[in-house]
């Protein structure tokens, strides 16, 4: 089953913020707008709004309410890509080319700087102080996350711990702040609300993870960029941990740059391919899914909770 057939029942309130996304980042400026409405259109799967919507699916649901957070993140998730892009030198993003590449820098830095900051404005419409407290601990995080890549950038000698807290920080808290934040304003109880949390972690996790050892084994066509390119812009992902575990493996990472020839880079990926790391990467993306699956088990039974069981288990398996 196609990841959107899992909540179709949702597609009235998913055209809903689609169409509030659109007029949340319509700008004055043509500039602006042209390149605000270029990220949107790019597409992506949305997941972190289908989330809000399915945590607000535990207490008194409300699209009017809901509506103003499940925007907001979206919109913080599209602004910290279109950062990622200027920071990583990004021609293409979902196989279309990134507003660094039909623009430049400056019009991309600022087009992310007006998309975080509609967000900031649409969620003030919530008066909860608690949702406000959520989010801002997790801008905090996100962007010590992006701090930490650039940081880490080409630094083939870290460690498992350093890869785990960065994307615990650039994913993982964003899809967990996703749960949470629709249930708190559904006005869900404490305990429930933190388990949403909990949930949307280890499946933040396991989708990063999942991620990266796409970045490997997928196809240009279905990554929409070459394969590999993570490691071409010096991010050390899990599956290049692993396989440098290899010294004759490692010797051939660490003369990755960004100017390697695609030949290079094709026998690198057939090196780590061949390490065994894929499936040990695999392995542990199974093991934050299990996690994610046990939570929910504590969850009080309704249809959102099945869409949540379907969506993690696709999370963790998708082949793109």
């Amino acid at each position: 089953m196609k990841l959107k057939m899992m909540y179709s029942y949702l597609n009235s309130d998913i055209n809903a913020i689609e169409k509030e996304l659109e007029s949340t980042i319509e700008a004055q400026s043509p500039l602006l707008r042209q390149a605000s409405l270029h990220t949107l259109r790019a597409g992506g799967k949305r997941i972190r709004p289908v989330f809000v919507l399915l945590g607000g699916k535990f207490g008194a649901y409300d699209i009017n309410v809901i509506k103003n957070v499940a925007v907001p993140l979206e919109l913080i998730h599209m602004a910290s890509l279109v950062h990622d892009d200027v920071i990583d030198d990004a021609e293409l993003r979902r196989g279309q080319p990134t507003i660094k590449a039909k623009w430049d820098n400056r019009i991309a830095m600022y087009t992310g700087d007006y998309i975080f900051a509609r967000a900031l404005e649409l969620i003030g419409e919530i008066k909860d102080p608690l949702a406000h407290q959520i989010l801002a601990n997790t801008i905090v995080e996100l962007s010590v996350g992006e701090i930490e890549q650039i940081k880490d950038k080409y630094n083939f000698d870290q460690n498992l711990r350093n890869y785990l807290r960065r994307i615990k920080r650039k994913t993982a808290l964003l899809i967990a702040a996703s749960c949470q934040l629709g249930a708190v304003a559904s006005g869900v109880e404490e305990n429930l609300h933190k388990k949403l949390f909990r949930f949307g972690y280890y499946v933040g996790m396991s989708f990063q993870i999942t991620d990266d050892v796409l970045d490997f084994t997928a196809t240009e066509q279905e990554l929409g960029k070459p394969a590999g390119d993570d490691l071409i812009q010096g991010n050390i992902t899990l599956p290049v941990l692993y396989a440098m575990q290899n010294k004759e493996v490692y010797e051939k990472v660490i003369t990755v740059h960004e100017d390697i020839s695609r030949d290079e880079m094709n026998e690198i990926i057939s090196l780590i391919k061949q390490s065994g790391a894929i499936e040990q990467s695999l392995a542990l993306s199974d093991q934050y899914l299990k996690k994610a699956l046990t939570i929910l088990d504590d969850l009080p039974p309704n249809k959102a909770k099945k869409t949540l069981r379907d969506i993690a288990k696709f999370i963790g398996k998708r082949k793109y």
